[in-house]
């Protein structure tokens, strides 16, 4: 009898959630991959969810550079991808290139990508994810990132001083994007230094409709090193209860486990991974589930997803560089590599030398064998003398001894190639094969950064 009447009261004293739109993700009970500036990109987050992350948030994106874009299918690997031609006229030399500002897996992401829009103004706002907002699960402002490349526009950490323009933000986008969409609108912010300067500022923003609240436990001029402060976490995650909103941790949350340990702890509802998911993405995995890989099994692993996505070679180099141990042997040559071929030579990753050459091809990147053979390790070399898929993909005497760049053949894919057929906000432009040489943008900065 006793537990029949329990069980009647508990949705009596339940506190009320704000309803989790039809198109949306709830982000209670989840461990998820935060926004860095160039360690969120595509490849990193499949990483992520390969290895057990419940949800992934893209890098910031500014509101104006996705304005313009174009969305289109890239016919290789099924990707979608947001282009655009330079808004400087390129140089004058050679034709203009268009830009890959923003690419998605619709199959491996569906129903788990979050964007994060870096902005100052509900319209642009607005205009921003409309783009967008037909293919990811939500989207989440960013008013937490302390750089200045997003600060000196008055977005980011910025917003923090002017929580009225961030409410009329959120209010635009919640009433224009997730109620049309039908996909959760959210935000990330930083502490305040006053406790109840930051009870006031998350008081607004959970009256603006959002479903979630990220709180970084840092103050706007914290860095990474400096230890999170969780002080003020058992009352933000008050407010945001009382108010239905999910509130998600983040700063130094270094494995699953300890997210939900912390969730546990501070009753907070979520858990944000950054700069230990940059440097071993494996630490989505539990203890039960075996914990860390070793770093080589994680290279591979994102050598892959980066091949298969026709990454740009200098996120992909940005990001070796970090899960590649310094102390290795392997890093000088993985660091001063110029192309997917000459890295995955160096790395002895001889089963993706086919794949690495047609993306270079695609990609514009070119590397001579024959030029680079004293670099190899003796591992590698041994590699490249005993495995006859290495000895097709490099060591014929014509491939070694060409002096011009052969065509890519774009009829042949580098990857799995899904008909998964995701939603369409617009019209999809259809990729010109002539523009084999498609580029990439990030935003500027000189190290990654949780946003």
């Amino acid at each position: 009898m006793f537990k029949f009447l329990r069980n009647l009261l508990i949705p009596m004293t339940a506190k009320p959630h704000v309803p989790i739109p039809a198109n949306g993700v709830d982000y209670r009970g989840k461990v998820v991959l935060a926004p860095m500036v160039r360690s969120s990109e595509l490849p990193c987050r499949l990483l992520a969810l390969k290895y057990g992350a419940d949800l992934v948030w893209g890098p910031e994106t500014i509101d104006r550079a996705m304005i313009g874009t174009t969305r289109r299918i890239n016919p290789r690997n099924s990707m979608v991808e947001f282009t655009r031609l330079p808004s400087n006229g390129g140089r004058s030399d050679s034709p203009l290139k268009e830009s890959v500002i923003y690419r998605i897996d619709p199959a491996r992401e569906k129903g788990k990508l979050i964007y994060q829009i870096g902005t100052a103004s509900p319209e642009l706002a607005v205009r921003a994810a409309q783009l967008v907002a037909a293919d990811v699960a939500g989207i989440d402002v960013n008013a937490g990132c302390p750089k200045s490349f997003s600060t000196t526009g008055g977005m980011g950490a910025a917003l923090l001083q002017t929580p009225e323009k961030l409410a009329s933000i959120l209010e635009a986008l919640v009433r224009e994007i997730g109620n049309v969409y039908q996909i959760g609108i959210s935000v990330k912010i930083r502490l305040l230094s006053d406790p109840e300067r930051t009870r006031a500022l998350v008081t607004r923003l959970c009256a603006t409709g959002i479903t979630g609240l990220t709180i970084h436990c840092r103050t706007t001029p914290m860095r990474p090193r400096e230890r999170a402060l969780r002080e003020q976490l058992p009352m933000i995650a008050s407010v945001c209860r009382d108010a239905g909103v999910a509130c998600v941790v983040n700063g130094d949350v270094v494995s699953r486990d300890h997210g939900l340990e912390l969730m546990k702890e501070y009753n907070v509802d979520g858990a944000m991974i950054a700069t230990a998911a940059e440097a071993n993405s494996s630490c989505f995995r539990s203890a039960a589930e075996g914990g860390l890989l070793p770093w080589r099994e994680v290279v591979h692993t994102f050598m892959q997803g980066a091949l298969e996505c026709e990454n740009r070679w200098g996120n992909t180099k940005f990001t070796l560089n970090i899960l590649i141990p310094g102390k290795d042997k392997v890093y000088k040559h993985a660091k001063q590599s110029k192309g997917y071929e000459e890295c995955c030579t160096a790395l002895g990753l001889v089963d993706l030398l086919p794949a690495a050459r047609q993306v270079d091809q695609i990609l514009g990147c070119t590397w001579s064998l024959s030029s680079s053979v004293d670099k190899k390790s003796p591992a590698v070399q041994k590699a490249m003398e005993t495995n006859d898929s290495a000895k097709a993909a490099g060591t014929s005497s014509t491939a070694a001894t060409s002096p011009t760049k052969s065509k890519p053949n774009l009829s042949n894919g580098t990857g799995p190639i899904r008909r998964h057929s995701s939603p369409k906000p617009f019209a999809e432009t259809p990729v010109d094969l002539s523009i084999a040489g498609t580029t990439e943008t990030t935003a500027p900065a000189a190290n990654a950064v949780s946003a």
